[in-house]
C-alpha cells in the first residue's frame, strides 16, 4: 500500500508528526517496533516544561569538570566505551558550549518553546485527555544558598520569555508539600505555567488514538532499510514493504542508523536516564513534581505511584543496565520522602536524542528528495513532540512556518559520503 507520508518513529515526537498532517487530511502510517509511548516517552518525567528556555551546556570550567570525573555524581554518569566511541561529538558538545554560541543557541531554542503548551493544548483537546494534566507547575529545590541566588536571579530574567514562577519560602514550600522533609534545603522556585502529565506514555498513546480516529494508520514493525523509490520512498520492515511520496524519520537516538546507509551521518548520542516507581501512601503523598537541583533527579506523582527519574548517564545505547546511578538517587529521595515498596520488579531505562549544539535535527534531509528528519530534541522531545509536529507539517505542505526553521536544519552536521 502506499501513503501520503510515512513517519518512522512513535514517540512523542514521531505520534505528533504524524497527527499534524493527518489532521490535515493526509494519508499517514506511523511506524515504530513497539506501540506508540513505549520507549523514551514513556520514561520521561512527565512535564511539559513551558520554562525550559535554557540549554544544558557542557561543564567548561575546572571546578565543575572536577566533580564529574570520579564519576559518582548522582546528576551524571558515563561509561569509557561512550566517551571514546562519542568523543567527536562530546568534542563538538564541549565547542559549542562556549558562552558567546549559548547565547544564541538559547535565543534559537526558546523559538520552539514558547510554543510548546499551546501545541500540546491542541492535541489535548482533540484527544481528550484533561484528566491526564495538571497545569499547577513543578518546583525545583536547592539545598545551597550560592545556587539559589543565582537561579533565582535567572528566574526573574525568564518573567521577559512568558515564564512565570514563584520564589518559595522553606514554610511556602512545606504548605505546597506537607510530607516532605525539606531538612537542608534553602529555597524553591515554583514554575507555574508548566504542566504535569501523570502518565506520559498514556499521553502519547491517547494522541496516537486520536490520529487513527482521523484515519490515520499505525503499524508496529521493526524498519529493516530504507531505500529511494522514484520520488517516493520504500520502507522495508520485518512483516512487508511500505511505499509512500514523503518520508519522515522520527526515531530518536535510533534515528541515524536508519539513515546512515543513505549517506547521512550526524553526531547523534544517546544519553540514558532510569526511573522506578514507588506505591503511593498516605504519609508520601506529593502535588507537585519535585526537582532536585544538586542531585539531578525527579520525584513526580505518576498514575503508577511516584516515579523517581535520574539525571543522564552517557552509554551506549544498547548497554547493560547499570543501576548504581538510580540507587543512589533513591537512597536520597527516600530521605525527602517514606518511599518503602516498589512497584516494578526491575527499574526502567532509556535513552534521550542528542546533539552536540543542543538543537533538535527538524527538515529536510538534504540529499534526498521528501526525506524529512525530526530528531535530537535532548531532555525535551516530550515537550516538543507537537512544536515538531506542526512545523514538519506545514514543511511537507509548503506552508510558511510558525518559527524559523533554518537554525535546526539536517545540513548543520550532516555528512554526505
Amino acid at each position: 500500500m502506499r501513503y501520503e507520508v510515512i513517519v518512522v518513529g512513535a514517540g512523542m515526537v514521531g505520534t505528533s508528526i504524524a497527527w499534524h498532517l493527518q489532521e490535515k487530511k493526509t494519508k499517514v502510517l506511523l511506524i515504530d517496533r513497539k506501540s506508540p509511548g513505549s520507549e523514551t516517552s514513556y520514561g520521561n518525567a512527565g512535564l511539559i516544561q513551558r520554562e525550559a528556555i535554557h540549554i544544558h551546556p557542557f561543564p567548561r570550567q575546572l571546578f565543575e569538570l572536577l566533580k564529574i570525573v570520579p564519576n559518582n555524581n548522582t546528576s551524571i554518569r558515563y561509561r569509557w566505551p561512550a566517551l571514546l566511541h562519542y568523543r567527536q561529538a562530546l568534542l563538538q558538545y564541549w565547542q559549542f558550549s562556549s558562552q558567546h554560541l549559548v547565547q544564541k543557541i538559547e535565543k534559537e531554542w526558546q523559538t520552539l518553546i514558547e510554543h510548546c503548551t499551546c501545541e500540546h493544548q491542541k492535541m489535548i483537546t482533540a484527544a481528550n485527555v484533561e484528566n491526564l494534566i495538571r497545569r499547577d507547575g513543578w518546583i525545583e529545590i536547592h539545598r545551597t544558598e550560592t545556587k539559589f541566588k543565582a537561579a533565582v536571579e535567572v528566574a526573574k530574567k525568564s518573567c521577559d520569555q512568558g515564564v512565570n514562577h514563584q520564589i518559595l519560602s522553606l514554610k511556602e514550600l512545606q504548605k505546597l508539600e506537607p510530607h516532605c522533609n525539606f531538612k537542608g534545603v534553602v529555597g524553591a522556585i515554583h514554575w507555574l505555567n508548566s504542566w504535569q502529565v501523570s502518565n506520559p506514555g498514556a499521553l502519547v498513546k491517547a494522541y496516537a488514538k486520536s490520529f487513527q480516529n482521523m484515519g490515520g494508520g499505525i503499524r508496529d514493525s521493526d524498519v529493516k532499510k530504507i531505500l529511494p523509490d522514484g520520488d517516493g520512498w520504500q520502507i522495508i520492515t520485518d512483516d512487508g514493504i511500505f511505499y509512500c511520496n514523503h518520508l519522515v524519520v522520527a526515531a530518536g537516538p535510533w534515528s541515524n542508523q536508519l539513515i546512515k546507509p543513505l549517506g547521512y551521518d550526524f553526531p547523534l548520542f544517546p544519553m540514558r536516564g532510569y526511573h522506578q516507581h514507588f506505591k503511593v501512601q498516605n504519609e508520601n503523598t506529593i502535588n507537585h513534581s519535585l526537582v532536585e537541583v544538586d542531585k539531578g533527579f525527579v520525584m513526580g506523582p505518576m498514575q503508577q505511584g511516584i516515579r523517581i527519574t535520574t539525571g543522564a548517564e552517557m552509554t551506549l545505547i544498547d548497554a547493560k543496565k547499570n543501576v548504581g546511578q538510580l540507587s543512589d538517587v533513591v537512597a536520597f529521595a527516600k530521605k525527602i520522602l517514606p518511599l518503602n515498596d516498589s512497584v516494578e520488579n526491575e527499574p526502567w531505562c532509556g535513552s534521550r536524542p542528542c546533539m552536540p549544539d543542543m538543537k533538535p535535527v527538524i527538515g529536510a534531509a538534504g540529499k534526498h528528495a521528501n526525506l524529512w528528519l525530526a530528531f535530537g530534541h535532548g531532555h525535551q522531545g516530550f515537550t516538543l513532540g507537537p512544536i515538531t509536529g506542526r512545523i514538519i507539517e506545514e514543511l511537507i505542505h509548503n506552508k510558511p512556518t510558525i518559527v524559523d526553521v533554518s537554525p535546526f536544519n539536517a545540513q548543520r552536521f550532516s555528512k554526505i559520503e
